[in-house]
Parts: C-alpha cells; sequence; structure tokens
C-alpha cells in the first residue's frame, strides 16, 4: 500500500505582488545606499591623503628652516673676525647640500638671488652662482621668484649685521605627485568600476537573452499540438449543427492562437520586416480587441490624416498594441475610455494610448519596463519587457509613459521611424 501525499503552496496575492513589485524599490534604495556609501568612502579617502600632504608639506617646511638656520650660521661664520671654522661648518655645509629634492631660491632685501637649487632650468649651468646663469635661466628664476611670493613658503633668515636674506621653496615632486594623487587613483577608481558595471550588464544581458529565447521557443513548441488539434475539431463542429457564426469567432480565436504561437516563435530571430501602413495596423488591432473587452470600456482610434509607412513586422507590431490595451483594461477595473491617437512628428511616427485607469506613480515610469515588475496581484510582469523589446531591438523605435498620475490615468507613446516615402500601392495592407 502507498501513500501519497501532495502539498499545495499558494503565495498570497498580496505577498505574490510584494514580490515582485517592490524588488526595483529596493534596488534602486540598494543603489541610492551605494552611491551615499562610495561618497562616503571617497570622502575619507580624500580626507586622509589630504592630512598626508599637510604633515609632508609641514615637515618640508621643517627641512627648511633647518636648511635656513644653517644657511645663517655658515653666512655669519663667513663675516667673523677669526679665519677659524666652526667646528660644524661641514656638517652644516652637508644640511644645504644633501637638499637634492625641494627647489629652492635665496635672496636678499633686494629681491637679488643669491642662491638657488634644484630647479630644472631652461638651459644647462655649471654654476649654481648667480654671477653663473644665463639670460634665459636668470629670467626662469625670476619668473619663479614671483610666483612663489604669492604663496606662504617663504622663511625670513636674520644675518645681524648683514641685513637679512629670504628663502622661497618650492613643493617637492613627491608632495606634488601625492596632491594628484588622489584624484587619479578615484579615476582609475571609477573607470574599474564603469568596466566591471558593463560586463556584469553585459553578460546579465545576455543570460536574460538565452533565458527569453528558451522561453518563446518553448512556449511555441508547447502550443503548436494543441492548436492543430483545435483546427481539426473546428472542421467538425458544423456537422454538429454548431451555429455558423459560433464557428467563425472560434475560428478567429484559434488562428489567433496560432499567431501568437508565432510570434513566440520569432522570439530571438530577426523578424521579416515590411512596409506597412501603422494607421491600418493599429486600427486591425483595436477592431480585434474591441469585440474581446467589456462594454463598459469605450475603445476609439483616431488615425492620422496622412498615410504613415513604418518599416515593421505586423504581428509583433498588433502585439505591443494588443499588450498595451490589454494592459489599459486591467488598469481601469472594468469600466473607462482607451483613446488610441496617431501623428507624425517630422520623420517620426507616433502612438498614443491613452486611459482613464488607476494611473501609475511617477517614481515606476521607467520601471515598469523591466522584467519581473508588475502591479497586478497575478502575473510575470513580462509584458512590458516583450513590448520594449519589440518597440526598441526590432523596430529601432521608442516607448515611454508620456504622463501618468495616480488616479488620472496613463498615457503611453509609442514612435516609429518613418520610412522613405512609398507609393500606397506598395503597402501590404
Amino acid at each position: 500500500m502507498q501513500l501519497l501525499i501532495v502539498v499545495r503552496i499558494n503565495l498570497h496575492p498580496t505577498l505574490n505582488q510584494a514580490l515582485s513589485g517592490n524588488i526595483y524599490d529596493i534596488r534602486r534604495k540598494g543603489f541610492i545606499g551605494f552611491l551615499i556609501l562610495s561618497v562616503a568612502v571617497v570622502g575619507i579617502f580624500l580626507f586622509y591623503s589630504d592630512s598626508l600632504v599637510k604633515d609632508l608639506s609641514e615637515q618640508e617646511r621643517e627641512r627648511m628652516q633647518i636648511w635656513a638656520d644653517a644657511t645663517r650660521e655658515i653666512v655669519n661664520a663667513g663675516n667673523g673676525d677669526s679665519d677659524v671654522l666652526p667646528s660644524n661648518f661641514d656638517f652644516l655645509l652637508s644640511i644645504i647640500e644633501r637638499n637634492r629634492t625641494i627647489p629652492v631660491l635665496l635672496t636678499d632685501d633686494d629681491g637679488h638671488i643669491i642662491m638657488q637649487r634644484n630647479f630644472t632650468l631652461p638651459e644647462p649651468e655649471d654654476s649654481a652662482a648667480i654671477f653663473g646663469l644665463s639670460d634665459a635661466n636668470h629670467r626662469f628664476l625670476l619668473a619663479k621668484l614671483d610666483d612663489l611670493r604669492k604663496t606662504p613658503n617663504v622663511i625670513d633668515i636674520d644675518m645681524g649685521a648683514a641685513g637679512s636674506q629670504h628663502l622661497y621653496y618650492e613643493d617637492s615632486k613627491v608632495l606634488k605627485s601625492l596632491s594628484f594623487y588622489p584624484y587619479v587613483q578615484i579615476l582609475v577608481l571609477l573607470a574599474f568600476v564603469l568596466i566591471v558595471y558593463y560586463a556584469v550588464s553585459s553578460t546579465k544581458r545576455a543570460e536574460q537573452n538565452k533565458v527569453w529565447v528558451g522561453l518563446s521557443k518553448e512556449t511555441a513548441h508547447q502550443l503548436g499540438t494543441p492548436i492543430s488539434s483545435l483546427m481539426a475539431w473546428l472542421e467538425l463542429l458544423p456537422d454538429s449543427g454548431v451555429s455558423p457564426e459560433i464557428v467563425a469567432e472560434m475560428d478567429k480565436d484559434v488562428k489567433r492562437l496560432s499567431t501568437i504561437a508565432s510570434r513566440f516563435s520569432k522570439i530571438g530571430s530577426r523578424p521579416s520586416m515590411e512596409i506597412e501602413d501603422l494607421n491600418t495596423i493599429v486600427s486591425h488591432s483595436a477592431e480585434y480587441m474591441s469585440s474581446r473587452i467589456s462594454s463598459r470600456i469605450k475603445l476609439s482610434v483616431t488615425p492620422c490624416s496622412t498615410e504613415l509607412p513604418v518599416s515593421m513586422s505586423s504581428p509583433l507590431a498588433e502585439w505591443v498594441m494588443e499588450n498595451l490595451i490589454k494592459n489599459a483594461v486591467d488598469a481601469m477595473e472594468g469600466s473607462g475610455s482607451i483613446s488610441i491617437a496617431l501623428h507624425h512628428d517630422k520623420n517620426i511616427a507616433v502612438i498614443e494610448i491613452a486611459d482613464t485607469g488607476k494611473g501609475i506613480p511617477k517614481k515606476n515610469h521607467k520601471t515598469i519596463f523591466n522584467p519581473g515588475f508588475t502591479t497586478k496581484k497575478r502575473g510575470w510582469g513580462l509584458g512590458l519587457t516583450l513590448t520594449k523589446r519589440i518597440v526598441e531591438e526590432y523596430h529601432k523605435g521608442n516607448i515611454y509613459v508620456k504622463r501618468s498620475e495616480p488616479g488620472m490615468g496613463t498615457t503611453f507613446a509609442i514612435e516609429f521611424p518613418l520610412a522613405a516615402k512609398v507609393p500606397a500601392s506598395q503597402f501590404t495592407r
């Protein structure tokens, strides 16, 4: 004896809606949180780098103060009456000689250059003394001196009876590099993040495309057998006394199922494109849907006064219209009106589908086209995603929410590029 236990779990409609609809709200909040965290990390990094730069700048000033003190001691020793040099003369001289990184200028009170070190001069010089400078180098150093006088990088040296001297110095190459290094790192990090984001997005898009194609073709394959069977049964219905009108309507729906299966089978492959009059395509779709929606919903079409030749796949274009009309019907919950208007703007054919439904919050105007997003209690949230894919990828058009407010209805706009003007006799419909 075998015991079979079947457990069936149904998600509550509200929970299902929350899981499908709020995922993009969570993603949006997560993205904002990531941006805030990134800005905070960058701010901390810049603050730490700025602290390092300030510490290094203070250390260089202390080195320049020692250099100035050594210079003063040497000058004072040279001005003394004794011919004997101080015992620490070699040490003082080594302090001056060991500065090989910080560019310095030593001047007197009159601004005459006494000494320069570590500047990259326009012309090579054999001596660092002012009398050994060429005119080009002298002009270069005077220009540097004018720039340095505008900075706090100056140390006044009291020479006693000899007056005073002034030590001007530039930041070392290390300090200058460190000042720009954080920004270089940020640019490199930003480039790395963009590359990773692009790679991840491309991979994700490729995976989604594979899922779309596999799901669509499998759906078309599964629909094929029952549709063929229904067609065979339809041929037997007239002989069974079923009304011809009923058989005709059933035949329309079976053919529509066949068209739907054909649409799914074309996902992932480039559909054949032909020049069609968009007015005719839209009117045909609206006519089919008008007999299959509630009589309390008024569906009207205002075609453009001129032909709108567009290169398109008519089965896929009709799918777009039917999906948008069906969404509008669902949004109105049984009663209201749907207005479809067509016009052209320069080289663009425009369709506007307006309903009197419950509307869409502004924050969801773009999110509604994402896979899985839905506000319905039941549904996969794939209809508008497929619609966007058909319009933008296959027809190089554009679809967006033109205007919508909660309680005020929604207007979708679809734009198709107009084909070259052709005679009406070349339209396939």
